[in-house]
């Protein structure tokens, strides 16, 4: 099984100069591209008056989407080696922009991918990383009497966090119980304590943090 990769646990924005020339990077976590470009543009309204704001952007569990934009520089000196050291990084779910202020001396294709990777590596240097797994999820519910003790055992057994959802009504109580992939599934709900106090029914996976 493909491990689930690590988010961005909060913006970063970091500067390096290289040659007179500045590079602000900027790391968001997004959920979709649809927030990833919401972002680039709030960063273009910020930067105006910059030149570039080239970007790279990693989406998926697994990081399966990729997009990368050299935004006016030189093609393959920008978008390409941030996106290089963005994968490398191992995150998802994050958009990196490089946000560029000519200093008067060209630094050649080289000098750009170099200065481009470097900007999104020393932002990288500063983030804070969430770890992330998957998770199979549980509908499950109980008898007003039972609904108490059932979730006081849940959350002995398996964390407060593998339980989400918790609700009372007037058909009793349920909840939603989220269990790693490779731990132990609903059987573990057949077995003492629980008896036949719980109906459970499998909704699916989800990633969650660990």
């Amino acid at each position: 099984m493909t491990p689930v990769r690590p988010v961005l646990g909060g913006p970063v924005r970091s500067e390096i100069v290289v040659d007179r020339s500045r590079f602000v990077c900027d790391l968001r976590a997004v959920a979709d591209e649809g927030a990833a470009a919401d972002a680039l543009s709030g960063i273009h309204r910020e930067f105006h008056d910059a030149r570039h704001h080239c970007s790279a952007l990693v989406l998926g569990a697994h990081g399966e989407v990729v997009r990368s934009s050299d935004d006016g520089e030189p093609s393959g000196t920008a978008g390409a080696p941030m996106l290089s050291t963005l994968t490398g990084s191992g995150l998802t779910d994050v958009l990196a922009v490089v946000t560029r202020w000519f200093g008067g001396i060209l630094l050649g294709s080289g000098g750009l991918v170099r200065a481009y990777s470097a900007a999104v590596g020393a932002a990288l240097e500063e983030a804070v990383v969430v770890a992330r797994h998957e998770v199979r999820l549980f509908a499950l519910e109980a008898s007003p009497a039972a609904g108490g003790r059932v979730e006081s055992l849940l959350r002995n057994r398996f964390g407060d966090r593998a339980v989400e959802d918790t609700r009372w009504g007037a058909q009793g109580w349920s909840a939603t119980l989220a269990l790693p992939v490779e731990g132990p599934g609903v059987e573990a709900l057949t077995e003492p304590p629980f008896g036949t106090s719980i109906t459970a029914t499998e909704l699916g996976t989800a990633v969650r943090p660990r």
